[in-house]
This record gives C-alpha cells, sequence and structure tokens, in this order.
C-alpha cells in the first residue's frame, strides 16, 4: 500500500532580473519549473521575483533556502556587469567567489572551438563561490551553480531547462498528486458555498475553482488534487453529485 503521509519536497523559485519586473521579458521558466516539479510529487510552495540587485537577492535566497527542501533560481549567470547571482549565493552562504579551474577549462576549450575570445567579461560565467558544484549546460557550456539547497540556472529558457534536467537525478522525489477537472456550468456564486462544506469532508484533498467566461455566460472549472487516489476519486464523486443536485434545481440557472 502506498504511503500518502510521507511528507513530500518543497520548492521554491527565484527569477531574477530587472527586466522582468519592468515587463520587457515575459517569464517562460516558472510555469516549465512547476510541471517538472509537479511531475516528480515536489511541492512547489512559493515564487518571487527580485531585481538585480544583490542585497535583495541574498535576503530572499536565505529566507526561502530556510523554508524549502529546494531554491531554484533563474537569470543573472551570464557575462553582463548586472549578472550578479553567483556573487549573491556566495554572500548569501558566506563564502568567498572565484574562477573554478574546471570551470575555466570548459568555457576556454569552448570559445577556441567557436572561435571566440575568452575576454574577462565571458570568464566571469567560470565564477564559482567556494564550495559550489557545477550545474551541467549542454547547450552553451557555461555552468549553473550548485550550492546547498539552491540550484541557481539560467534565464533563458532553452538554457534553463536542460539544466534542470541535469539536476533532475539529483532531487528527492514525493508521490505525485493526482488530478481531476471538472466543468460546471454555474457561476461561483452558486458553488462556493457547497464547495466549502465539501472542501471541509475531504481535508486530504484540495478543491480549487477557476472560473471562465464564455459567450453564454459563466462557469467554473473545478480542480481536485490529492496524492491519495481513493481519497481523489471520493471528492470527485461528491463534486459530480453536487452539480447534479444544483441541475435539477427548479431555480437554478446555470451559466450565470
Amino acid at each position: 500500500m502506498e504511503d500518502h503521509t510521507a511528507k513530500s519536497p518543497t520548492a521554491a523559485v527565484l527569477l531574477i532580473g530587472d527586466e522582468i519586473l519592468s515587463g520587457r521579458t515575459k517569464d517562460k521558466n516558472l510555469g516549465y519549473i512547476a510541471d517538472f516539479l509537479t511531475a516528480r510529487g515536489i511541492d512547489l510552495c512559493e515564487a518571487r521575483v527580485v531585481a538585480d540587485v544583490q542585497g535583495d537577492i541574498v535576503a530572499a535566497l536565505n529566507a526561502l533556502r530556510a523554508r524549502y527542501t529546494y531554491v531554484f533560481t533563474t537569470g543573472g549567470i551570464g557575462p553582463t556587469h548586472d549578472d550578479i547571482t553567483a556573487d549573491a549565493v556566495a554572500a548569501a552562504f558566506g563564502v568567498k567567489i572565484d574562477h573554478d579551474p574546471q570551470a575555466v577549462k570548459l568555457l576556454t576549450d569552448y570559445f577556441a572551438e567557436i572561435g571566440r575570445e575568452p575576454t574577462q567579461a565571458r570568464m566571469r560565467m567560470a565564477r564559482l563561490p567556494d564550495g559550489a558544484e557545477m550545474i551541467e549546460n549542454p547547450v552553451s557550456v557555461a555552468p549553473g551553480i550548485h550550492m546547498g539547497n539552491v540550484y541557481a540556472m539560467a534565464g533563458v529558457p532553452k538554457i534553463m531547462q536542460a539544466m534542470l534536467e541535469a539536476v533532475a537525478p539529483q532531487l528527492q522525489q514525493g508521490a505525485p498528486v493526482l488530478s481531476r477537472t471538472i466543468e460546471a456550468h454555474f457561476g461561483e456564486g452558486d458553488l462556493g458555498g457547497p464547495l466549502g462544506e465539501l472542501q471541509v469532508r475531504h481535508g486530504g484533498v484540495s478543491i480549487g475553482s477557476y472560473p471562465f467566461e464564455t459567450a453564454t455566460g459563466f462557469g467554473a472549472n473545478i480542480v481536485v488534487r490529492s496524492r491519495d487516489r481513493k481519497a481523489l476519486e471520493a471528492a470527485v464523486d461528491e463534486v459530480e453529485r453536487l452539480l447534479a443536485t444544483l441541475a435539477a434545481q427548479p431555480a437554478s440557472r446555470p451559466w450565470i
């Protein structure tokens, strides 16, 4: 029998960059990371966005790494002056940062292969906090940073995704969350009270209501989530009975 009582690992995501906060860059990483973690039974509990300010990054890292099993950051590990995530990770852990010999070799070999000069700016990407490990980057070689329970990855989605796959074997997994969606042809005003009572009766299940609108009126997708399949099905059955009861009421006005 599966054990659904064991506590699952938790995670937070820290998106770093002025360009995200200004709206210039539309984030494409958070949703991908959320799907990646959910598939592995890791509960994503919090996401933050911070500017390219070292003190703010350090404060966010220290708060999140103390609270969650894993912290995943995106952005700020490139070659420019405002790429300061590596420095922030070092400051958060209270260690020095310097060029890592292995990272230096990786990058110098790569630049020689593609005909680029190993400029001071490019070699910034070979700097690692003392005690950190490299996260493999099969796309453009420049490594990410693994320090303690923090995984600092690139902001470019293609590279971030490759790095995430590289660290996957290191992550503790939990029981996957099962999910069912029931489309309700009622407004949330009709559903709110009964769904709240239903949630109380099914404490081990998460029941969420997500409204939508079509040309014919309002409705809601009711999403039921649990790691326990029997508990999930029991809650789904009750949701479906609730909707059938509402539909049978003479005064009911679906889609309004």
